[in-house]
């Protein structure tokens, strides 16, 4: 199984070059054109990719070689932080085909993984870099998941172009209610929330400059979302330095 992260963890960027060659369809940028939200951040966000990448594909190698193959944490995670990888390598193909609620699936199964995952590390103890590697990664997919619903729901025509200040509030608070939530669990993780706050801040600049209506008022309200998760995670961060490691 460890192997099996490994590769998953190779094919997540192979894949990835592939799709910005198009040999799957329309790259993303393209796609994502086609279904204007103003939840969509702005486009040099999606650059915290290659570091994910980075990251994930340094766990794999260190999981499956050395001291920590025989790491029973590890090897408890390692069908989970597989199966994330795979998903996540998935979702790309899929969105180039513009298959809004396959990949909204896709996603959501890569998110619950790999978060599952980052909170076993946390709670267990587990290695530093593998819990760095999974909790950015699932901070990440924690924000892309309430993007895919919106061009999804947009796409089928269950939620209006026009008038969108309403339910991207709406979508925002449940963002906020899982972000905070999967925080708490965490213990405040330092990955996790850097990947939050990059995504809602990047939210923010996008939508300042925004031209659908209620892009103001969603760019204020993803930065203050963004200033909510960094006040928990150090908050949380301080508590449990304060109460030991069996907090």
């Amino acid at each position: 199984m460890r192997w099996l992260v490994l590769f998953a963890a190779l094919a997540m960027p192979v894949v990835a070059w592939l799709s910005q060659m198009e040999v799957f369809g329309p790259d993303q940028a393209t796609v994502s054109a086609r279904y204007p939200i103003v939840l969509v951040p702005a486009g040099y966000a999606f650059s915290i990719w290659g570091l994910v990448f980075v990251l994930d594909l340094a766990h794999a190698v260190r999981q499956a070689t050395g001291r920590r193959r025989h790491d029973p944490l590890l090897a408890r995670v390692a069908p989970a932080t597989a199966a994330g990888f795979a998903l996540t390598a998935l979702w790309m193909p899929l969105y180039a085909q513009e298959w809004l609620w396959a990949c909204l699936a896709v996603i959501v199964g890569a998110w619950a993984t790999l978060l599952w995952t980052a909170i076993a590390l946390a709670r267990g103890g587990g290695d530093g870099w593998a819990r760095l590697a999974l909790s950015l990664h699932a901070g990440w997919l924690t924000l892309a998941t309430f993007l895919n619903l919106a061009q999804a729901g947009l796409g089928a025509g269950l939620l209006p172009g026009g008038e969108q200040l309403g339910w991207s509030l709406g979508l925002l608070a449940l963002a906020a209610a899982v972000l905070l939530a999967a925080n708490r669990a965490l213990r405040g993780d330092a990955a996790y929330a850097a990947a939050a706050i990059w995504g809602l801040a990047a939210i923010h600049v996008e939508q300042s400059r925004g031209a659908l209506a209620g892009a103001g008022t969603v760019a204020w309200a993803a930065a203050a979302l963004a200033a909510l998760v960094a006040a928990q995670t150090l908050w949380l961060r301080l508590r449990t330095r304060r109460a030991g490691p069996r907090a």
